[in-house]
């Protein structure tokens, strides 16, 4: 399932400029795989992407959240670029989901629960403006409920939300050892300490939801 959304995120956001035939023939296949008309897709940043990813993973209703870079004005990103700083790119989550089951509004409350959105440019022990907190909204819609919760929160939170509101423009896929990283490596100290606070946070407010359940 992980390989199949993979490819076909690749092809949807950067291969209509960048692709090469032998890349979307690949896609065409394994498209076929998953019926994408089903699905909407929701892409958020909110510090080190392991963490976000694994989050949404156990939402009922997510078919498939990947990790990949957004935001910045090189013509393409990969971890190395990213951490150096070289680009203005965040970690960010391609989350793909199907609207029947779950909303984009809880999606949002899932983002907002997962990371922390008063804390500029950082998460934790994550410094920089890769791991910023912003909403990469596909479609005016998506902008419009992002703007909205963002105003319901503000009051929960004891100082102002730094969150950004973007268009999505691209969205790079991480290398493959980044996908699934806290379901590959659960004892990893980062694991352990930092991401799994955070899941562990979801998989409480939002117990009903849970794919286990």
């Amino acid at each position: 399932m992980k390989i199949l959304a993979l490819i076909a995120g690749i092809f949807l956001f950067s291969c209509q400029s960048q692709g090469n035939e032998s890349n979307e023939a690949k896609t065409e296949q394994v498209a076929e795989k998953i019926d994408y008309q089903k699905l909407d897709t929701a892409t958020f940043a909110g510090g080190c992407f392991w963490c976000v990813e694994a989050s949404f993973e156990q939402i009922r209703g997510v078919a498939e959240a990947v990790s990949g870079y957004s935001g910045g004005k090189k013509e393409t990103a990969d971890y190395r670029m990213v951490s150096s700083g070289n680009t203005t790119h965040a970690e960010a989550v391609q989350v793909y989901y199907d609207p029947s089951i779950i909303s984009y509004e809880t999606l949002l409350e899932i983002f907002f629960t997962a990371h922390d959105p008063t804390q500029l440019n950082r998460q934790g022990p994550d410094v920089g403006p890769q791991y910023r907190s912003e909403i990469f909204y596909h479609n005016e819609t998506q902008k419009q409920l992002a703007e909205a919760k963002m105003t319901e929160l503000a009051s929960e939170f004891s100082k102002p939300i730094v969150t950004k509101l973007s268009k999505l423009d691209v969205f790079y896929l991480a290398e493959d050892y980044h996908q699934d990283y806290e379901e590959k490596h659960p004892n990893n100290g980062y694991i352990v300490n930092v991401s799994r606070p955070k899941i562990e946070k979801v998989a409480k407010k939002f117990k009903d939801l849970l794919k286990s359940n």
